[in-house]
């Protein structure tokens, strides 16, 4: 807040602000600049981790959001908000001592992935500040990434696709949704659909990744949010996993979000990295988790393909024929026509991120960008309103689901080359000792 002053308070705020200022910038603060002493030694990478999380705990403190799992020092969380010109000034020396550091062969990586973590965080404090910066400038700053340029004629072939395969006539959304309602789980079958599927994704995945012991979750159900499902990481291994009703579940979902949400998705990724990075080598960076950053597009990204990895597809459909189908009440004889639809449907899931580059810089309307997601994604008008209302609050975060996907399915399955044991090991080391997009691409 700025108040009036005299010309005599005028000079002695003067004179008072220029003494503030030089504390301030000769380390009386924990985050800023390392003093005299510090300078003449060499600066540790634990010394620098605390300075990036003290950093992005205060961002947190000017968006509602931005901090998404954090279990680390109860104290460093109660800090007075900083205004966020200080909170930049406090970035740019962190990453111009994370520039300095000359790291070992042991903490290369870890260094890469600090140094990258810190400039999305600088980045989305200028976002904060009011700055404009165009979608792919968002993604590539915040995630590491831009997502493809893909023109409509592709989306265009996959519609014609599943004209052929869905019955009936009249508008393609129109048609998936009367075609779906008949795999929908009834409101009163999804906890034991849910946890049918959880069971399956849990025992699969313990039998290639060893998982703490005391590792746990608790699944609620929940309304009125712009996302379909949601992990949030307590910490010592522990997840509360939300569900949202809002819209009508299909069958195929169930395993998707037990997978996705808790394993080997969101929660097995956390408790990995609690357990070898975090607990193991004392590395504390990664006990917070800033949602706009790189780790989301690793996270996402390997969350969805973690599905396939736990459920080939055709073990998948073994087991939601003769479990899922029979738990929820549906007729399984159509389960082969259902995932001949979902793999063209596949075909379209860029879609978001064309509609959210096009609507956020400005190209197209909110109505427009209703109307794309209802031809192209096949939505219903609520359902593309909902997913409007998640890019207008997560913005370029979109292409975490499907380029993480598919960034992560190509390092996985280079490494692998294609067998299923070795694909688990490479698959869980990268949930252990995460990588950004960029690294992966090395």
């Amino acid at each position: 807040m700025i108040y009036p002053l005299s010309i005599r308070s005028f000079f002695c705020s003067r004179v008072i602000t220029a003494v503030l200022l030089a504390l301030l910038f000769t380390g009386c603060s924990e985050n800023s600049a390392p003093d005299t002493e510090t300078q003449n030694r060499e600066i540790t990478m634990n010394e620098l981790a605390e300075r990036y999380v003290k950093l992005t705990l205060a961002v947190g403190q000017h968006h509602d959001y931005y901090i998404d799992a954090y279990y680390g020092p109860e104290a460093w969380r109660e800090q007075d908000k900083q205004p966020l010109g200080e909170l930049l000034q406090l970035g740019e020396n962190l990453h111009a001592d994370l520039a300095k550091i000359d790291a070992t062969n042991h903490e290369k990586s870890r260094h890469e992935f600090l140094t990258i973590q810190t400039e999305s965080v600088l980045f989305f404090i200028k976002h904060l500040q009011g700055e404009q910066f165009s979608f792919d400038e968002e993604s590539k700053a915040l995630y590491d990434a831009i997502s493809p340029t893909i023109d409509e004629s592709e989306f265009d072939q996959a519609l014609a696709e599943l004209d052929d395969l869905l019955p009936g006539d009249g508008p393609l959304n129109q048609r998936m949704a009367v075609f779906s309602k008949q795999f929908e789980i009834p409101k009163d079958k999804l906890d034991t659909v849910f946890r049918a599927a959880i069971k399956e994704s849990r025992q699969r995945t313990r039998q290639f990744i060893d998982l703490p012991t005391q590792e746990n979750f608790t699944l609620e159900y929940v309304t009125d949010k712009v996302w379909s499902g949601y992990n949030w990481y307590k910490g010592n291994s522990f997840s509360l996993i939300q569900m949202n009703t809002d819209f009508p579940i299909t069958i195929d979902r169930a395993i998707d979000l037990a997978s996705h949400e808790g394993y080997p998705g969101h929660h097995v990724f956390n408790s990995l990295m609690e357990k070898h990075l975090v607990n193991a080598n004392g590395w504390i960076e990664y006990s917070v988790y800033p949602l706009f950053s790189p780790m989301s597009l690793l996270a996402e990204g390997s969350a969805n393909y973690g599905i396939d990895v736990a459920f080939p597809e055709h073990e998948r459909i073994a087991f939601e024929k003769e479990v899922l189908f029979p738990l929820a009440g549906l007729d399984s004889s159509k389960v082969d026509l259902y995932y001949a639809v979902q793999a063209v449907r596949s075909k379209l899931s860029y879609i978001d991120n064309v509609v959210a580059k096009r609507y956020l810089d400005g190209q197209i309307d909110k109505q427009t960008a209703q109307q794309m997601l209802m031809k192209y994604a096949l939505s219903s008008e609520q359902k593309a309103l909902q997913r409007i209302g998640f890019i207008e609050q997560n913005r370029a975060y979109v292409i975490n689901y499907n380029l993480g996907q598919d960034i992560v399915r190509d390092y996985v399955e280079q490494l692998s080359k294609g067998n299923a044991e070795k694909r688990w090991q490479v698959f869980s080391e990268l949930l252990a000792y995460p990588k950004t997009a960029s690294m992966m691409r090395h």
